[in-house]
């Protein structure tokens, strides 16, 4: 197990990463090329004013109709993904690695909070999940893929927890807790993960051809 361990943050974490950096440029110019390639003069109605107008609404809770129709899955959203995507920079176990490994730290805050947040996520999974079983209209459209994604945004956090808390042993659950890691960042541009690339780009597109051509409110 100590070799696994060293091998997870050693060449597995450079090659999570390089997959993860060049796997999202590689989808970003793809993607920029197909949207040239089949609907070129759509890419003429990008506006900054209007994308980022309907990007503020957006991402502003309660800040459109959707989000202020279904409160819970708006709350459960929002806090989700602001764990998802801070956490891992500023939780003093991944702080204190890099400092170990690259000599550079920054500023975390106390373990009891980033503790609590990250049960917050897992139980925000466990929400998604329910969600997914219990409404008609969601489980209707899900696929097979939408569930491995589930688990495999859910397991660095819930492996997190239990190595923090010393449930099992501590190295295999701190291991597949790197692995888990790990294999998020290689997802994410692979799968439907990699709507953190396409969704800043897929909303102003939308904003703006409301704002630019339809002359009506996105949100």
């Amino acid at each position: 197990m100590e070799q696994l361990y060293a091998l997870a943050v050693g060449p597995l974490a450079w090659a999570a990463a390089a997959i993860f950096v060049f796997g999202s440029l590689y989808r970003l110019v793809r993607m920029y090329n197909l949207a040239k390639e089949k609907d070129g003069q759509a890419l003429a109605y990008m506006s900054w004013k209007f994308g980022l107008r309907s990007l503020a609404h957006w991402f502003t809770p309660f800040g459109s109709l959707g989000w202020k129709e279904n409160p819970l899955e708006t709350i459960a959203t929002f806090v989700f993904h602001i764990g998802l995507i801070l956490l891992p920079l500023v939780v003093l176990g991944h702080v204190v690695l890099v400092e170990q490994f690259h000599g550079f730290s920054w500023w975390s805050p106390p373990e009891m909070v980033t503790d609590i947040v990250a049960m917050v996520v897992v139980v925000c999974c466990a929400f998604f999940a329910l969600r997914r079983l219990m409404k008609p209209e969601v489980r209707f459209v899900t696929s097979g893929q939408d569930w491995l994604v589930l688990i495999i945004a859910c397991l660095p956090f819930l492996t997190g927890v239990l190595a923090y808390h010393h449930v099992g042993p501590n190295l295999v659950m701190t291991t597949l807790h790197i692995l888990s890691g790990e294999l998020m960042l290689v997802a994410i541009p692979f799968t439907r993960l990699s709507h953190m690339l396409f969704g800043l780009f897929s909303r102003a597109y939308t904003g703006s051809e409301f704002g630019g051509v339809r002359h009506a409110n996105d949100w």
